[in-house]
């Protein structure tokens, strides 16, 4: 059983993909629910959505184009406990899903957990040119706040970039 429902429909022009679910987002059934976790203020910032949602408006994403799933549906504390063999299968399923779905985008949340499960050393954050048959795919940052490399300004330009192009 999958610990949080994924955010989908059909015709998806982004589909984000984050490592794993959290504990607080397991526990409320919300993505990125933590309230450190950057990602729906870089939503806003970037132009994906015209305000800022809270994660239990994550739906209203199918409004603008936009899904949420995982590529391991396991919840835990920090993405780092997975292991490399969770990755790996998660992103096997992963593939199932956008050859399902064939949004036009699929955004990896993070460059390490992307390269992990698509045995992609080489994998820099930005277009990517592997394709999940039509769907083109981007890694953007982990938005957790527990990714200090990255600012909420250059964690909100990195999503810009995406959304310029999707």
């Amino acid at each position: 059983m999958q610990a949080l429902p994924d955010v989908i429909g059909p015709g998806l022009r982004v589909l984000f993909c984050g490592i794993n679910p959290g504990l607080m987002s397991a526990a409320t059934g919300h993505h990125f629910a933590r309230p450190g976790n950057r990602f729906w203020p870089a939503l806003q910032l970037s132009g994906f959505t015209p305000r800022q949602l809270k994660p239990a408006e994550q739906s209203e994403l199918l409004e603008y184009g936009l899904g949420i799933t995982n590529v391991v549906d396991k919840p835990s504390a920090r993405a780092d406990e997975l292991t490399r063999a969770e990755l790996v299968a998660g992103g096997e399923n992963l593939v199932a899903k956008v050859l399902e779905l064939q949004p036009e985008w699929l955004a990896v949340l993070g460059v390490t957990a992307y390269r992990d499960a698509f045995a992609d050393r080489t994998a820099a954050i930005g277009k990517q040119d592997r394709t999940i048959g039509t769907t083109r795919v981007w890694v953007l940052p982990n938005p957790s706040g527990l990714n200090a490399h990255y600012t909420l300004p250059k964690l909100a330009e990195a999503f810009a970039e995406l959304r310029r192009v999707s």
